[in-house]
């Protein structure tokens, strides 16, 4: 049971009480990412990710990790392309605390300059060490290619040029702008007392004043197809093949995914099986769906040795034209759909996992489905809407290709599309 609660300044708590666990989880989301900057500024949304860890005028920076620690709890934060979240998990008894930790690191951050510039340093590790990990960097350099007229394609992370122009001015007006009660949920999910920790938050959050109300809409985006190959010396060459997806909110989105549970989900996909199993040709290989605001992306990834590539990318197309020639089988979509309900309820055994469904739904949809409702979508979807989606995604006509790693000059991507 899902309860909502406004604050007067617009700050959204929404919780789940789950009274048979020993844990809960708090999120605070904001309605911020990358998708927000632009070129100049792009990594400033991550780089306030990591500013808030490093100190408020309360506790150091180790106090911080002490104050969770100490208790056998969690405290992390991650940023995406739409919303950044810090969140704990802890045992029942100490939600006060984690309260406390992350209000006063959301509101009371010191965010120095001399912090922000070891900080720098730190983040360019970190886009030093996704530089080398190729299996990673070919789907950002996909976004990025798909999207390369708007912000939705920048690298979360920002760049080495980008990073030097941000400062601690930079970052107050950034988060001024940003960082406003009417784009930020606070979700909770676990066993608490419910009037207790709505007063504590609203206590720490009520006062926070509602300076300016951004959208929350984005502009439309285009799909751009094209074909982008980075070399470098490395042992695998490493690929993805990108098609236009579905966006968020649209409820088609559970048909794609019972169509990438059958194509490329799992150990039982069709991918797999051809490509790994019975060609042994890859050692992973596997495609997946991501949803934004007015914009989606359906995306297959391989790795593989550089001499099989043009086998690899033959097989995965000829697999495309498969699904859109003969589409699937009763027996695929009934055995997809439980697999998509089994993954989705053992999922709700996670009080971090409820967490961050509650609150991404309701910071970007602004509302939540019970799971009656989504598993009653899952056994609603027919072999015809799942062959109206695969006819939308799989056209021919919207297809990038990423490369990275030691690819032949002799590769010619546009011959598979064709």
């Amino acid at each position: 049971m899902y309860k909502l609660h406004a604050l007067a300044n617009g700050v959204r708590i929404v919780s789940e009480y789950i009274p048979y666990v020993r844990s809960v989880s708090l999120g605070i989301w904001v309605g911020n990412g990358s998708r927000r900057e632009d070129k100049k500024n792009n990594g400033i949304s991550h780089f306030i990710e990591h500013m808030l860890f490093k100190g408020t005028t309360n506790r150091s920076a180790k106090d911080i990790a002490e104050s969770i620690d100490c208790i056998g709890g969690q405290l992390n934060a991650f940023t995406g392309k739409e919303s950044t979240c810090f969140y704990t998990k802890t045992l029942d008894t100490h939600i006060d605390i984690a309260i406390d930790v992350l209000s006063d690191m959301f509101f009371n951050s010191k965010i120095s300059q001399s912090d922000i510039d070891v900080e720098r340093k730190v983040i360019m590790e970190e886009i030093n060490m996704y530089e080398d990990s190729p299996e990673e960097l070919v789907h950002d350099i996909l976004s990025e290619t798909i999207w390369s007229a708007d912000p939705l394609g920048y690298p979360i992370l920002g760049t080495g040029e980008s990073l030097q122009q941000i400062n601690r001015d930079e970052i107050s007006k950034y988060m001024e702008n940003n960082y406003t009660p009417s784009n930020t949920v606070i979700a909770i999910a676990g066993n608490f007392d419910y009037d207790k920790v709505i007063d504590l938050l609203s206590k720490k959050f009520e006062n926070w004043k509602n300076i300016n109300n951004i959208g929350s809409n984005y502009k439309e985006t285009n799909f751009n197809s094209d074909i982008v190959v980075k070399h470098k010396d490395t042992e695998q060459a490493h690929l993805c093949v990108g098609f236009e997806g579905i966006q968020q909110g649209n409820d088609s989105i559970y048909e794609l995914l019972v169509v990438n549970t059958i194509f490329g989900g799992g150990m039982s996909s069709r991918l797999f099986q051809k490509i790994r199993e019975e060609k042994g040709l890859a050692y992973s290989v596997y495609s997946y769906p991501s949803s934004y605001q007015n914009a989606g992306l359906f995306a297959i990834y391989a790795g593989m040795n550089p001499s099989q590539i043009s086998e690899v990318v033959k097989l995965i197309f000829a697999e495309v034209d498969c699904l859109n020639k003969n589409k699937i089988t009763k027996e695929e979509l009934d055995k997809a759909k439980e697999q998509l309900k089994g993954n989705y309820i053992l999922g709700l055994e996670s009080t971090s996992s409820r967490m961050n469904s509650i609150g991404k739904s309701e910071l970007l949809l602004k509302q939540i489905k019970t799971p009656d409702q989504i598993l009653k979508r899952i056994n609603d979807i027919t072999i015809e809407s799942v062959s109206d989606i695969i006819q939308k995604v799989f056209d021919n006509k919207n297809i990038s290709i990423s490369a990275v790693g030691t690819i032949p000059d002799d590769i010619v991507f546009e011959k598979f599309i064709r």
